[in-house]
């Protein structure tokens, strides 16, 4: 990524780097790649560095627009503070009904926007009903013809459900999105394995 700079600030970016036209000239778009680094600088173009101190997951957090900034005789691209996602519920308020902006069927009190705890959750119900499913024709067989289901099948079943409810718990127990953003994160230990705080629901190859 390129940007062009003129006057000490940033008036053109190029992200596809193609031909361009710069104060009456034409210019082809090899010289982003062909052109020295004081060659292109000198008809104002500069290569973007980045600075993702600010950039968080988007999973977890809403990021600012990115800007450009010229200084020092470098472009940076950038972000402002990122805000969290809400991590629970947003209800309807009483000013909402003032303001009319609760639709009809709903009240004060109702969910107007679901927060990253109800949909975690969600994911985790749906993940564990899928792994369930891979092993529920021993439970329909058991139900039809009698056959009894092996202990290690009812082992992991049973397996599947306490681990679905204790990561429920510990997503509704986390009390920020910092919180929940840790649950998730993966860290290598000292064994060279790599887990999570919150775990991973059990297969049965596990």
């Amino acid at each position: 990524m390129y940007a062009l700079v003129e006057s000490g600030s940033v008036t053109k970016i190029f992200s596809n780097l193609k031909g361009f036209e710069l104060n009456g000239t034409q210019y082809p778009g090899d010289i982003f790649y062909n052109w020295t680094k004081s060659e292109k600088e000198a008809i104002g173009i500069y290569e973007v560095e980045t600075d993702s101190t600010n950039f968080k997951d988007e999973k977890w957090y809403i990021n600012t627009n990115e800007s450009f900034t010229f200084s020092n005789n470098k472009v940076t691209r950038s972000w402002g503070t990122a805000t969290a996602r809400k991590h629970a519920d947003t209800l309807y308020t009483s000013l909402d009904k003032t303001n009319g902006l609760i639709p009809e069927g709903k009240d004060v009190g109702d969910v107007a926007y679901r927060g990253l705890k109800y949909n975690l959750i969600k994911t985790i119900k749906k993940q564990a009903a899928g792994i369930l499913q891979e092993t529920d024709w021993y439970i329909i067989r058991k139900a039809d013809a009698g056959t009894a289901v092996p202990s290690s099948i009812t082992t992991h079943r049973a397996a599947v459900r306490t681990k679905a409810a204790e990561m429920e718990t510990a997503i509704t127990n986390a009390s920020d999105t910092p919180a929940l953003e840790t649950l998730y994160t993966y860290t290598e230990q000292e064994d060279g394995s790599v887990t999570r705080p919150i775990g991973d629901l059990p297969t049965l190859e596990d």
